[in-house]
Order: structure tokens, then C-alpha cells, then sequence
């Protein structure tokens, strides 16, 4: 049998509507893992929003965090992690310009310590303030942020989106890469330049043993071009966005028709029992 690597997105991939895995895929990962193929979440979550699935499927291998800025593995503390920060001094300006053009909120993370600008009780309780082991830092960004982030979040109300990141690109073009989340957010979201799924994905590909014509990889969105044009079959799931259909080298079902675990199962004739959803 030729080992294969399948590296996941978690949001309108892995996970369905409902943001759970279906019984359906979990029961297909469980079989290929089963095989002796290497499963792994690649993700612009961080790790603490991310564990729960990580936990549910029993993996055992590395994940990619925060879109190629956190590449580490929750259970080998000796696993040659890369962490790879923006530079606080441009985190710092960035925080500065965002600011005067008036935005709701911005928030910076360091791995998995959050630090938020003023209170918030909408998008950033939401999505990331869940599973925290030490209490979130609310107050001036430029008093409490601690180090070198992994990350920024800036949400801007919806009329300075463009604004603010045409700003971006004249100023730390060079050094920052950035994109806006998906609908109904507004949500800027701002990483050092060069950073991207594909990177973690080649080096536990690498680590495995696995050529690249023999990685599979999962995505939706625009955080998953290099990551789908890196593999060996880059597969896109329905409901994605256009552009990301036309590098994929493949199509599947929507992630919530089973499109992951319908792939894996004819791509490698995996056969698991008929699973009830109720």
C-alpha cells in the first residue's frame, strides 16, 4: 500500500453547517487511518479552538495553527515546532493606523494567549476566546501586548474594510500578507509575509515520508491556495469559492454532504459501514 497524506481545513471543509465532523467522516478517517495513511488538520484557527476536533478524531500527528504561523504537535513538546510572528514594532503600526481610521475592535494572539483591544461581545467571544487556559488581556494594544504576535484581527466596520487594507499593502507589503474573512464578517485578518498552509503540510509530508503526488489535501477558501496547488491532488469542496475550484485539481461535494469522506472514500476504495446521521 502507498501511504498517503490528507491534510484538512477545518471550516466549510472538515466541518459541516452545524461546525461538527459527521458521524459519516469520522467513521472514513478512522478507516483510512487504519490503512497506515497519515491524516492532519491544517487550519487558521488556533490551536485552543481547534483541539476539540483534533481530540475527536484521535490524531497523532502534527497541525497547522493560525495559517502557517503555528506549525507544532499537541503531543510531542520535542517535535521541531516553527512559530513565526509578525515583528511587534509593525503589529504596533499597524494598531496605530488602525486606530485613527476608526475600527470595532483588534485583537493579537501569541500562540494561544489573546489579547484584546476593549471589551467585546460579539465576534472575537464568538470565535476566540473558548478553550483559553489564562484569561484574555483587554485594554490598549500598545500596553499589553507582551511580545511578537502570531497574529492581528482587526474589525473594522464594514465601510473602512477596503480602506484599511489598501493601507496595508502601501505600507507592509513586504513584511505582512493579509485577507478578509468570508461573509458576514468583517474581520481583517493579518499574518507575517510568506506564511501559509502549505508550509506546515510539506514539512510533516517531509517528516512522513510522503512525496508530494501523494498528498491529499481539503480546502474552501482563499487561506487554502498554496496548500491545494502544493498537493498532489488538491481537492475543493463544492460550496468553495470560485478561484479555488479552478486550481483544484479535483471537486467534491459540499462539507455538508459529506464531501471530505465521500472523496477519500472512492479516491482510496475506503469502505466503512452505512452511518445514520439521526
Amino acid at each position: 500500500m502507498e501511504k498517503h497524506l490528507i491534510a484538512l481545513d477545518l471550516d466549510g471543509t472538515l466541518l459541516n453547517n452545524d461546525k461538527i465532523i459527521s458521524k459519516r467522516t469520522i467513521e472514513t478517517l478512522k478507516a483510512v487511518r487504519e490503512q497506515g495513511h497519515i491524516v492532519m488538520i491544517a487550519t487558521g484557527r488556533p490551536y485552543r479552538v481547534s483541539k476539540q476536533f483534533y481530540q475527536q478524531l484521535e490524531l497523532n500527528t502534527p497541525i497547522v495553527n493560525m495559517n502557517g504561523a503555528y506549525i507544532h504537535h499537541p503531543l510531542d513538546q520535542n517535535w521541531d515546532h516553527m512559530h513565526s510572528p509578525l515583528p511587534k514594532d509593525v503589529a504596533l503600526d499597524i494598531i496605530d493606523t488602525s486606530t485613527e481610521i476608526g475600527v470595532q475592535n483588534i485583537m493579537a494572539e501569541i500562540m494561544d494567549q489573546v489579547f484584546i483591544n476593549k471589551e467585546s461581545e460579539h465576534i472575537f467571544n464568538q470565535f476566540f476566546l473558548e478553550g483559553l487556559e489564562q484569561p484574555a488581556k483587554i485594554g490598549d494594544l500598545k500596553n499589553t501586548l507582551t511580545g511578537d504576535p502570531s497574529s492581528l484581527l482587526v474589525h473594522p466596520y464594514e465601510e473602512g474594510v477596503n480602506q484599511i487594507r489598501q493601507i496595508l499593502e502601501e505600507r507592509h507589503t513586504s513584511v505582512i500578507d493579509h485577507r478578509k474573512w468570508g461573509a458576514p464578517f468583517h474581520v481583517i485578518e493579518i499574518i507575517r509575509s510568506g506564511l501559509h498552509k502549505a508550509i506546515g503540510v510539506k514539512k510533516v509530508a517531509e517528516e512522513y515520508g510522503i512525496p508530494q503526488h501523494r498528498v491529499i489535501a481539503f480546502g474552501d477558501e482563499d487561506n487554502d491556495f498554496e496548500m491545494i496547488d502544493y498537493a498532489g491532488v488538491g481537492v475543493a469542496m463544492a460550496n468553495g469559492i470560485e478561484e479555488l475550484k479552478s486550481l483544484a485539481k479535483e471537486v467534491t461535494l459540499t462539507n455538508h454532504d459529506d464531501g471530505v469522506a465521500q472523496f477519500i472514500e472512492e479516491y482510496l476504495n475506503i469502505k466503512t459501514p452505512l452511518i445514520s446521521q439521526d
